[in-house]
């Protein structure tokens, strides 16, 4: 009897404690005006975790106000700031959804770029040794796609001029990554793979500068495997793009002449 009338007690004084109001939430009490300002402070201060536990709540507690659409968007900046980019995205994603007429909209598709750009540097960060080769291009894709989404869908926003600027680099990342995967596959003699690999830079991305080197590379591939007509209009295609191209004078070997893309 004992024992049980121990267990009974135990169970009822757990169960009180759950009715007693939460003294660790200090934001008990206070107005959704009161908790955005002081999330907003400590977002100044730096102290981006205890911000963003503010706008959570505040979006929980007051999930229909002006002040929890705006936490939304405040709470992917903080996720930003805070370098972790995987959540600020899912944040911009979770905005652009629940959101997408708010007069702010076009910051999320700015802030979702950024955070996949900076995610990857723009895949030319050499900020690691790591070969390019090895690295998965797939967040320099989705910066570019969450820009291209801003300036399409709001050419006028004023964060559209250095999303434009963003994509720009981003395309030549891109087509050097495809240049750079090619490169690769020429120093193993897998001359198929390469030409297919340049060919591609090309047809997907037509402007960037890198395309020089996808040419030069195509042209190489094509003469070791036997391709003569395919090496000669990849080189027709090349001098008419890139009639000064370095490439040209590299065909000199101790004095005899050779035609350039014979390097080996």
């Amino acid at each position: 009897m004992r024992s049980l009338a121990v267990s009974l007690l135990s169970a009822l004084l757990l169960a009180g404690c759950g009715l007693l109001p939460d003294q660790a939430d200090e934001t008990a009490g206070w107005s959704p005006s009161k908790i955005y300002s002081e999330a907003k402070s400590s977002m100044s201060d730096g102290a981006y975790d205890k911000a963003i536990k503010y706008f959570e709540r505040l979006e929980a507690r007051y999930p229909y106000g002006r002040y929890a659409q705006q936490a939304q968007l405040e709470t992917a900046y903080a996720y930003y700031r805070q370098g972790e980019a995987a959540s600020a995205i899912a944040a911009c994603d979770r905005f652009i959804r629940l959101q997408p007429n708010h007069p702010n909209v076009d910051y999320a598709y700015y802030l979702k770029g950024l955070a996949n750009f900076n995610e990857d540097l723009g895949i030319l960060g050499y900020v690691s040794n790591q070969d390019l080769t090895e690295r998965d291009p797939k967040a320099a894709r989705e910066s570019f796609d969450a820009f291209r989404d801003l300036v399409t869908r709001f050419p006028d926003s004023k964060y559209a001029p250095d999303a434009r600027d963003r994509m720009n680099y981003l395309v030549n990342a891109l087509a050097s990554h495809q240049v750079h995967v090619a490169n690769y596959y020429m120093r193993r003699g897998a001359y198929v793979a390469a030409a297919n690999r340049a060919q591609s830079a090309i047809k997907n991305y037509p402007d960037a500068p890198a395309n020089e080197a996808a040419l030069a590379i195509m042209v190489k591939s094509y003469d070791a495997l036997g391709m003569t007509d395919l090496r000669d209009d990849a080189e027709r295609v090349m001098r008419k793009n890139f009639p000064n191209s370095d490439y040209y004078s590299k065909g000199k070997d101790y004095g005899r002449n050779v035609p350039w893309w014979q390097l080996w």
